[in-house]
């Protein structure tokens, strides 16, 4: 047998699984589509409920993940909810990480990537997973020109997952109807901090910093909404230029930034799709390969990499012959606990949507009845909880075991 555990995509989600798997003492093998790690970054935010759960994970040097990820980026104590002039606060969050963590997705691999490279955990890249077979004790994974065994599948490779689709877990979902652009920029004459800019005639720009002189740049026009499918797939399919970009920016915000260079452009759509289940007999999946939805507060990469969290553990568990029927498919399980937080995921993208993209005289009223709900201290914190993952929890179960937790008394 190759491996215990297959995982396939080495993007955050499957390479956090694999170095969860391996330190509990599980064999994996991780296989991915691309020659080699890509450096564009379409998530640049990590939040609370994820900096908590990734202490647990130790590198080579003993420094917590967390740590080495606190140390390559910028803490931050606010953040937007739907682009609402009133931002969200994040500071009395009841976390030892009151902020959001501006990190690139790049980094976060590169981090990620060393850690499991560190612990000698194989990772075959330019090997797609393009097929498997399975009874009731293996799967047998066709990696490029080579099959291996393992006891289980993880599918984390993306919304095109093709394990989720060979699997036959269903992923229904409304089809897009906007199209957004997002854009890595190189500007002379950048504002000092964030800035979001929105009209209900012209549209919305956001304007970050990153990292090294980089502004991630991002928004939607009011012709870019109301499409239909067909629509979406043609706007998508249209590159977007750096000349595009600028009188974009011109158009919204009365100026270019002194865009000088983008260094990557793209757009992102509105899809919701969520997987009917997280998991079929031996094969699981996570992350994009179970649910999607707007880049709304970058909640996707980190809902994926919370997700890895929980599935690893339980697997693990289930690996060492240790896991108790609550947990391999009852109330505790990776799909009763982690499929809601995917549902309401979805919900608070859609409204943030709405309140983006509504690009009419009643979306700009409903904007500033928003915004001045945010003033209160006790909408802004809800929201916040929702936004940072904290006002995440599960139903305790009626019985425990040591992996399970303490019991209720009865």
């Amino acid at each position: 047998m190759s491996a215990d555990v297959i995982v396939s995509g080495a993007g955050p989600v499957g390479l956090l699984t694999a170095a969860l798997l391996d330190s509990a003492g599980v064999k994996v093998e991780v296989l991915e589509r691309l020659t080699e790690r890509s450096t564009n970054s379409r998530a640049a935010v990590m939040h609370p409920r994820t900096l908590e759960v990734l202490p647990t994970v130790r590198t080579g040097y003993g420094r917590r993940l967390t740590d080495i990820l606190l140390s390559y980026g910028r803490a931050v104590p606010r953040t937007h909810f739907g682009m609402l002039p009133q931002l969200l606060d994040y500071s009395e969050l009841d976390t030892p990480y009151p902020h959001i963590l501006q990190i690139t997705q790049a980094t976060t691999e590169r981090v990620l990537a060393s850690l499991v490279e560190a612990r000698g955990i194989p990772v075959h890249y330019g090997q797609e997973v393009t097929g498997f077979e399975r009874d009731d004790t293996v799967v047998r994974v066709q990696g490029g020109d080579t099959v291996r065994t393992a006891r289980y599948l993880v599918g984390a490779a993306g919304a095109w997952s093709p394990v989720r689709q060979q699997a036959g877990i269903e992923f229904p979902g409304t089809p897009g109807s906007t199209v957004s652009f997002l854009a890595d920029a190189e500007l002379d004459a950048a504002p000092q901090n964030a800035t979001h800019v929105w009209d209900h005639e012209t549209g919305w720009v956001g304007v970050v910093p990153l990292f090294d002189g980089i502004h991630r740049v991002f928004g939607v026009l009011p012709e870019d909404t109301g499409l239909t499918p067909e629509q979406v797939t043609a706007r998508r399919s249209r590159p977007l230029t750096l000349e595009d970009l600028r009188g974009i920016l011109k158009r919204v915000a009365g100026t270019d930034y002194g865009l000088r260079n983008a260094v990557w452009i793209s757009t992102a759509g509105n899809t919701i799709r969520h997987a009917t289940r997280y998991r079929a007999n031996r094969v699981l999946v996570a992350g994009d390969a179970a649910h999607v939805h707007f880049p709304a507060g970058d909640q996707g990469v980190n809902v994926g990499m919370q997700d890895a969290v929980n599935l690893a553990w339980k697997l693990a568990a289930e690996v060492k012959g240790r896991a108790t029927p609550l947990i391999t498919g009852g109330a505790a399980s990776y799909d009763r606990e982690r499929r809601p937080v995917a549902e309401s995921l979805a919900q608070n993208t859609q409204a943030q949507t709405a309140l983006t993209t509504t690009f009419t005289p009643q979306g700009s009223a409903l904007r500033e009845l928003m915004s001045t709900l945010l003033t209160r201290p006790e909408a802004n914190a809800r929201l916040a909880g929702l936004l940072s993952g904290l006002s995440v929890s599960y139903t305790p179960p009626m019985r425990a075991t040591r992996w399970t937790g303490p019991a209720h008394q009865t």
